[in-house]
């Protein structure tokens, strides 16, 4: 009679009197598993199983799936700090989200117009229009709302695409257009889509 953290319980047969109910459980489990292992028809049925978990996690039916590449982070850029790095740099491009307001408003010249409301059916066809380019700045109006989200949305589109835009930085300038005009930078007035940066 063995106590085993409870009541005491009695064991009989070919065990013999005295050995512990776990010992017989464990050898019952370790003689069980030793069959399984030698046995040829587990073993194949073991090996079609894994075979098809593989094909099958292969096909991303089950399984890990691998991780989503991660977006760029989106960073600020001040109006005097653009102003620099626009100086000769013909790799940057300023995309201006803006809606209707860009119609009767001024705006940074040479900047691409995508209206936040149709932004993300444009997607592709910003990608295609900024080829070639490593920087784009994004702003609205006050660049608090329409500026930072369409720049996060277009920041996610180029992580999930299989190809390599070249994009390596996409910004938010600060304070958004009427930031920059107040400051007194210059703006343009043109109606050419895209501006041609000619005018100003």
């Amino acid at each position: 009679m063995l106590a085993l953290g409870g009541p005491r319980v009695h064991t009989h047969g070919a065990a013999g009197e005295g050995r512990p109910l776990r010992l017989l459980i464990l050898l019952f489990l370790s003689r069980a598993g030793r069959a399984q292992l030698h046995d040829p028809q587990s073993r194949t049925a073991k090996s079609a199983e894994n075979r098809s978990w593989r094909a099958q996690s292969r096909r991303g039916k089950i399984g890990f799936r691998e991780d989503p590449p991660m977006a760029r982070s989106v960073t600020y850029v001040s109006a005097a700090k653009l102003v620099s790095m626009a100086r000769g740099n013909h790799r940057m491009a300023v995309i201006d989200v803006r809606d209707e307001e860009r119609s009767y408003q001024a705006h940074i010249a040479g900047s691409h117009h995508f209206a936040s409301g149709s932004f993300a059916a444009r997607l592709p066809e910003l990608a295609l229009a900024t080829s070639g380019k490593d920087t784009l700045v994004f702003h609205c109006a006050l660049s608090q709302v329409r500026g930072p989200s369409c720049a996060r949305m277009f920041s996610d589109y180029l992580s999930e695409s299989k190809e390599d835009s070249g994009i390596k930085n996409i910004m938010v300038l600060e304070r958004g257009f009427n930031g920059w005009e107040v400051s007194g930078q210059p703006v343009c007035s043109c109606k050419d889509a895209p501006c041609k940066g000619t005018c100003c």
